[in-house]
């Protein structure tokens, strides 16, 4: 029966990477504290850090912590860079004057914003071990990819298309992760400028990605997904594990803002919206009011990143601080109104049960 292939695929996944559920933490960048990867790896899933904002030593430093409390189950993550963004002053003042009335005001300056160095946080992922990392964005360069095959480490690449599963795959990724348009946070796309235009929903990317692929890699399936019958549908849709983000923020060990877990709580799936007003970058959030007024037709593009990631930063620091949902960075997918309250390994534990119930 397929159910009963669907469950052997997991325990296979699970066998591989020394699981006991296939469940996985997506690696969040900025809502990935160790204490949230070590809850789900105690549960026995895979923890995750989205380390693009993170220097190298604090990189170590997570990896660290987490393996001192867990037996070392845990991605790390990183974007491929973009190209450098094309400035033009004269659009980002207009940006900033727009900021400045949602927030603290402005400076040029804050536009000058710059990735942490590439090569140097790679080196932090092959110092730290990890038993994969994962990328999102496009692809890792192939003298990298060669590092991580000469010492063991696994690769799991995001995609969101067919088109990108097929490019990293034959770029030597050992799992594709395939993103839904329903995920929250960052849209994975490899062309930042095409990011809102093959917006695929999961249950249609899942099978076809499975189908182009699956033979030759096993396929995780992340977006919309926070409960057991989610798990059992993308299970039964040929993946052999699922990717879990939005569903674990409202979690003790996530440590969010309550102005953020609250607005997930109450969120429908029409609650979200893509938007590029946080970073330049395509994701999804909570249609607050400054994300409504940002995508409307009157205001003024977003700079590109990761210029308007820091045009934006006193406004999202001064949200925080506040606890102003109106100007946090409140990513969410559209199955954000299933994230529980309740400790982040009886969380991951209960919803598996549940699924191979289901699937039984």
């Amino acid at each position: 029966m397929p159910t009963h292939r669907a469950l052997q695929r997991a325990e296979d996944f699970c066998r591989v990477y020394d699981l006991s559920l296939p469940i996985l933490m997506a690696p969040m960048a900025g809502a990935c504290p160790a204490s949230l990867a070590i809850a789900v790896a105690q549960a026995g899933g895979l923890g995750g850090c989205g380390a693009l904002l993170m220097k190298p030593e604090a990189i170590r430093a997570w990896a660290t912590e987490v393996r001192s409390s867990t037996n070392g189950g845990f991605q790390l993550n990183l974007w491929i860079p973009d190209p450098p963004p094309q400035r033009d002053p004269d659009h980002e003042a207009r940006v900033r004057a727009f900021l400045g009335t949602w927030g603290p005001a402005v400076s040029p300056e804050a536009g000058d914003a710059s990735p942490v160095d590439f090569a140097a946080q790679c080196d932090a992922f092959l110092d730290a071990g990890p038993a994969i990392v994962s990328s999102i964005m496009g692809v890792y360069p192939a003298p990298f990819v060669a590092r991580l095959k000469e010492r063991g480490i696994k690769w799991f690449a995001n995609a969101t298309t067919v088109a990108e599963a097929l490019t990293a795959v034959e770029a030597g990724a050992d799992a594709i992760v395939a993103q839904g348009m329903e995920a929250g946070g960052h849209r994975g796309a490899f062309e930042a400028g095409k990011a809102g235009e093959a917006l695929v929903g999961l249950f249609a990317l899942l099978p076809a990605v499975v189908d182009a692929v699956g033979h030759r890699v096993p396929v995780v399936a992340t977006g919309g997904i926070a409960d057991a019958r989610g798990i059992a549908a993308a299970l039964i849709l040929g993946a052999s594990a699922v990717q879990i983000g939005t569903g674990l923020l409202r979690t003790p060990e996530a440590k969010l803002a309550p102005a953020w877990a609250d607005a997930i709580a109450m969120a429908q799936p029409e609650d979200t919206t893509a938007t590029r007003a946080f970073s330049g970058r395509l994701g999804r959030s909570i249609a607050t009011a400054y994300v409504k007024a940002a995508n409307a037709a009157d205001a003024p593009a977003p700079a590109p990143y990761p210029v308007q990631r820091g045009l934006s930063q006193a406004m999202r620091e001064q949200g925080v601080r506040t606890n102003d949902i109106d100007r946090i960075q409140a990513w969410a997918g559209q199955a954000a109104r299933l994230a529980p309250a309740e400790p982040a390994a009886d969380y991951v534990r209960r919803i598996w049960d549940e699924a191979v119930a289901l699937l039984s």
